[in-house]
């Protein structure tokens, strides 16, 4: 498969590295010192699924270069999504798909709007993965899960070919005969784990352990299904405490994406977690407190360290 990756960090980065070191052509569109440092050194994935090198890689900041692929794979962050969508224009052709592996739960909404429901994949990726450095990409733990579907559900030949690929590449991906369900599932556990490691600076281990911070957790969950369900999401009303099952099995070191966002001083996708969730759940009528008050705890930081913020003694 011919397939273009906008936004190479954790999620592309590593992704589109192992089906490029399988034989799949794999064009990152990057920018910035990650560029750079991927034109000259290669892009180096460390993980315990096997560390993978890509040097050369073909790596550009130009899409229209690249010309139409067979898959265009949207894995930039939350508030780039408009742009990459506008920037991946050059590489839609006929019998391109598109496919979102982001974070929250309307980039499949936005790929539609911009490509057509019949150009639309839906897509989930399960992993802890984040750019170490430029040209690096570290992976945490073992889990790197794809998933990806139709939006009206039925098997087609176009995801097939891309489990495929992802199978041979040595990853482990599957199709959803309902995707919007397994978009909505990753939300109600990432809306929590990136709301509580990112107010506590712990990682899942400590908060899953402690009875105060593992119940904000569920309560956390608990908004996000009521609000799905609403929305017309078939979310059973249990999975909170399936998810928090599922939690337990996890790395004690893992944390969200959105606590090393913190840590650098960089954006927050809180608009689109938490956020989200409250401002759909006052749309809806739905009380969402708990996903309030970490909108009101973390909004501060949403645009990146406030110029006023504390910083840390050595």
């Amino acid at each position: 498969m011919k397939i273009a990756v906008m936004g190479a960090g954790g999620v592309g980065g590593y992704f589109g590295a192992k089906l490029a070191a399988s034989g799949e052509e794999v064009h990152f569109i990057a920018r910035g010192a990650h560029l750079e440092a991927m034109r000259r050194d290669g892009l180096r994935v460390h993980s315990a699924n096997g560390d993978v090198l890509i040097k050369p890689v073909k790596a550009g900041n130009d899409p229209a270069a690249v010309g139409p692929v067979d898959l265009v794979l949207i894995a930039v962050k939350l508030w780039s999504t408009g742009d990459a969508l506008r920037d991946a224009k050059p590489m839609v052709g006929p019998g391109t798909a598109v496919v979102s592996f982001q974070n929250g739960v309307v980039a499949v909404d936005d790929i539609a709007k911009a490509f057509g429901k019949e150009r639309t994949l839906g897509g989930v990726a399960n992993i802890a993965a984040v750019i170490e450095k430029p040209g690096v990409i570290r992976h945490t733990g073992t889990m790197a899960i794809l998933t990806a579907g139709e939006l009206e559900g039925k098997a087609s030949a176009r995801v097939k070919a891309f489990v495929d690929a992802c199978t041979k590449a040595g990853i482990q991906a599957r199709s959803s005969d309902d995707i919007r369900k397994t978009i909505w599932e990753k939300y109600v556990f990432l809306v929590a784990a990136s709301a509580m490691t990112t107010l506590t600076r712990l990682p899942l281990g400590a908060v899953r352990e402690d009875p105060d911070t593992r119940a904000l957790t569920r309560q956390i969950m608990s908004e996000v299904v009521a609000v799905g369900k609403a929305k017309g999401v078939h979310l059973e009303s249990d999975m909170p405490d399936k998810l928090l099952e599922r939690l337990d099995t996890m790395p004690r070191e893992m944390v969200a994406s959105m606590l090393g966002d913190l840590e650098r001083g960089n954006r927050l996708e809180l608009p689109w977690l938490s956020g989200g969730v409250a401002e759909m759940g006052k749309d809806l009528g739905i009380a969402t407190p708990a996903n309030g008050f970490v909108l009101a705890a973390l909004k501060h930081y949403i645009n990146g360290r406030p110029a006023d913020a504390r910083t840390p003694k050595s």
